[in-house]
């Protein structure tokens, strides 16, 4: 599902696709590709809606990175199950996984095929447990995984269950002759509810994998954080740069030696993914975990600390940079604007 206009994550969803907007120094769309390709599902087909050249000139057919990548035009946005039924023909009679593809995740989708076929059931959801229900819809299920209910952001006191819908579905054909009779339809608002209504068996698969959702500043910085701090297994683009600890200076970690544009000057201390033709001045401290995008330049004696640099950026010498995305208008769309 590749289709949305990601609202949450403006302004930079103003310039491109949200599964464009890079994470660890990669579009988010081509880190899912990657897993998929790993996994062995190899036929992929996504909805497209929101600059769609875009999407289509940076992943082509897909074989780039190891899928067969089909694409789906929506004149207008059919909405989460709307754009899956739009396609139904792509999956003949075979059951089929549908996901995301502007999530950060590393969940075992094999694990999901596995439980799917195991429940002999219509649907499988992937759940997360989560310890602030009031940011998730929750799943609620019965003690043999089978899904009797949903309850959207519910407060703790009043939360039935505290597994996230993390929106990664393992789904028969037969779902469709549960859809509503309109152009527009949502899994969770329509197709879910009606399976219910009809009394039809849809299960649970419980993942501890990481699932970020990075629809949001805040939780799009932490999930370039947590893909510097190898909290998510999937693999960045650029240098991965660390510095030992000076026992005659304790406290310093000076590089020592130019590394990745690093001049020797610069201090590092903890992790920092390093892009493509950065400048870097001197006497710079950087605190990671950070991500350094393709491009960007730092000036002299400049502060950065657990940061994203989008590609293109610049902090100016003696600037500091705590807990931010700091970004360059025009460096992530097309056409120089």
């Amino acid at each position: 599902m590749a289709a949305g206009l990601g609202t949450r994550l403006r302004p930079l969803t103003y310039e491109v696709p949200k599964p464009l907007v890079p994470v660890g120094n990669r579009p988010v769309i081509e880190l899912i590709l990657r897993l998929l390709a790993s996994q062995g599902f190899e036929q992929v087909i996504s909805n497209l809606h929101w600059f769609p050249e875009t999407i289509r000139e940076r992943l082509g057919d897909g074989s780039r990175l190891g899928v067969e990548l089909t694409y789906s035009y929506e004149e207008r946005l059919l909405g989460t199950a709307g754009g899956v039924r739009n396609v139904r023909e792509y999956f003949g009679d075979e059951p089929f996984i549908v996901m995301a593809g502007d999530a950060l995740t590393d969940v075992d989708l094999r694990a999901l095929a596995e439980a799917h076929r195991a429940n002999d059931g219509v649907a499988t959801l992937v759940v997360k447990r989560v310890a602030n229900t009031r940011e998730y819809g929750v799943v609620v299920t019965g003690s043999d995984g089978r899904v009797q209910g949903f309850q959207e952001k519910p407060d703790p006191a009043e939360a039935l269950s505290d597994r996230a819908n993390c929106m990664i579905y393992a789904l028969e054909p037969e779902i469709f002759d549960y859809f509503p009779d309109q152009e527009e339809v949502d899994f969770a608002l329509d197709v879910f509810p009606a399976l219910l209504e009809h009394d039809v068996p849809f299960y649970i698969c419980e993942t501890d994998a990481y699932w970020n959702d990075v629809g949001s500043p805040p939780e799009y910085l932490q999930g370039n954080l947590d893909v510097v701090a190898g909290a998510v297994a999937v693999e960045p683009a650029g240098e991965l740069v660390e510095a030992s600890a000076n026992p005659d200076e304790p406290g310093q970690h000076t590089l020592g030696e130019a590394r990745a544009g690093l001049p020797a000057s610069t201090e590092v201390d903890g992790r920092v993914l390093v892009g493509r033709d950065v400048e870097v001045g001197e006497g710079v401290r950087i605190d990671g975990p950070c991500v350094i995008g393709d491009g960007a330049r730092i000036g002299d004696g400049a502060r950065i600390k657990a940061s994203l640099l989008l590609p293109g950026a610049e902090v100016p010498a003696g600037g500091f940079l705590v807990g931010a995305i700091a970004g360059r208008v025009g460096a992530l769309g097309a056409g120089g604007r």
